[in-house]
């Protein structure tokens, strides 16, 4: 199965609210021909435009190719929250791989952070950029692990952006009967993520690197120099970077056993007007605390925008609104009539751990991908590490390495089986409150 066509149409961005409220560069032609370049970067997300954009702006000779148009993956389609720290709780860090790795860790996910924020300041990308994520507890032991959480954060960390949530402080932020109390961290953000890409695609531009859309890369020939075939063209390079993510297809099977593509939906409801108080009443985004995740935040046209849902396998539901609107409904029961405007799914790529996987599959090849729901940041600072470590700096790129990442268990044939054993369990549990 492809996954690059398996749900959507060749070079058309899907019916998503952000593609109909955010302005795309003009079409970049596809590649024709045989190109040289210095570096030859594949798929055009944050991961590849950031690469892309460091890449021009220190001299390299940069061309990156994508298979549909730029921001068309995950980049385009999430629930554009820019978080705090690494995907993994800091405590869990701590677990494997001890307390000083950890805080390291934790500083590398505070420069992603102030990395997108600075992108965005220095290139003037209008993406609606805004402080704020609150994780809400659907349970008492869920807020119990929020305010402990809190605490970690501001005592080992030295983190004092975030703060606990009583319950009457969370139903005053969000007033919904799910939810028994959280944490708010405002030093993290939320932001247009398809309007973000666009603008990292006009900096990369204008830094100097050639985009070609709409090209398929099929195939890498390995050697001193790259040759990277696509359905088109070939492109000479002297080094590769891998940004393809859930997509990355049988480019690379050290990666792919490692980053399992999965398939997560939003909707975006109708203008709420004066009732977008009775769902949030700061303009803050909101996850909560249960493993198939809700994460929701108001529009600045004030729609709400709920992920979440479940559906497993590769194929997008046929409706994919019935199946978001179940989830919203218990989070919002206020809001069972709305009208949806628009309902979308997205590709990511998760791994075992869920701590992204970044690694140098040759000597002149290096990729980053598994950012597992934290790609906002992670991805755009993975695309930067990339960049410095083309030029001899690979100490960053190492140290996102520095976790061990297991293949998924029983490869291509069984993996998705057992995913949809393991995420059947754990949604029960969600119903069942456990």
């Amino acid at each position: 199965m492809d996954l690059l066509y398996t749900n959507d149409t060749a070079g058309q961005y899907p019916p998503s609210w952000y593609a109909a409220t955010a302005m795309p560069p003009a079409p970049f032609s596809a590649i024709q021909g045989t190109q040289r370049a210095d570096v030859c970067v594949i798929g055009a997300g944050y991961t590849g435009l950031s690469a892309a954009l460091h890449l021009a702006q220190s001299g390299r000779r940069v061309i990156l190719v994508e298979a549909h148009r730029v921001g068309f993956g995950a980049s385009g389609r999430n629930g554009g929250q820019l978080g705090s720290g690494q995907r993994v709780d800091q405590d869990a860090l701590e677990q494997m791989v001890g307390f000083d790795r950890a805080r390291v860790l934790w500083e590398y996910g505070e420069d992603a952070k102030a990395l997108v924020k600075s992108l965005i300041a220095k290139h003037k990308i209008d993406c609606h950029l805004k402080p704020g994520i609150a994780w809400t507890g659907s349970t008492k032991a869920d807020v119990a692990h929020l305010h402990d959480y809190a605490a970690l954060l501001q005592d080992k960390y030295g983190y004092q952006q975030v703060k606990p949530l009583s319950a009457e402080e969370c139903h005053a932020l969000c007033p919904s009967p799910d939810f028994k109390g959280g944490l708010l961290d405002m030093g993290a953000a939320h932001l247009h993520p398809l309007a973000f890409a666009f603008g990292l695609a006009r900096a990369a531009v204008a830094a100097g690197a050639t985009i070609h859309e709409n090209t398929r890369v099929t195939e890498l020939e390995h050697g001193q120099t790259v040759k990277v075939k696509t359905d088109s063209g070939v492109i000479t390079a002297d080094h590769v970077i891998l940004a393809c993510n859930g997509y990355l297809s049988g480019l690379a099977p050290q990666v792919t056993a490692r980053v399992m593509p999965i398939n997560n939906f939003i909707v975006a409801t109708e203008p709420l007007g004066k009732e977008a108080d009775r769902v949030l009443t700061q303009d803050v985004a909101v996850a909560d605390s249960r493993f198939v995740v809700n994460y929701f935040r108001l529009s600045h046209d004030k729609r709400l925008l709920f992920g979440g849902g479940e559906s497993y396998g590769y194929r997008f539901p046929k409706d994919i609104a019935s199946v978001v609107r179940k989830p919203m409904e218990v989070v919002f029961p206020h809001l069972k009539d709305v009208r949806i405007d628009y309902a979308w799914g997205g590709t990511l790529g998760i791994t075992m751990k869920r701590f992204p996987y970044l690694a140098r599959v040759a000597p002149n090849v290096l990729s980053a991908s598994g950012y597992s729901g934290h790609g906002v940041g992670t991805a755009t600072h993975a695309g930067q590490l990339m960049a410095r470590a083309i030029a001899g700096q690979d100490e960053g790129f190492k140290t996102m390495g520095c976790i061990p990442t297991p293949a998924f268990p029983g490869g291509g044939a069984l993996r998705t089986p057992l995913l949809i054993l393991a995420m059947s369990w754990y949604a029960m549990r969600d119903r069942l409150g456990l």
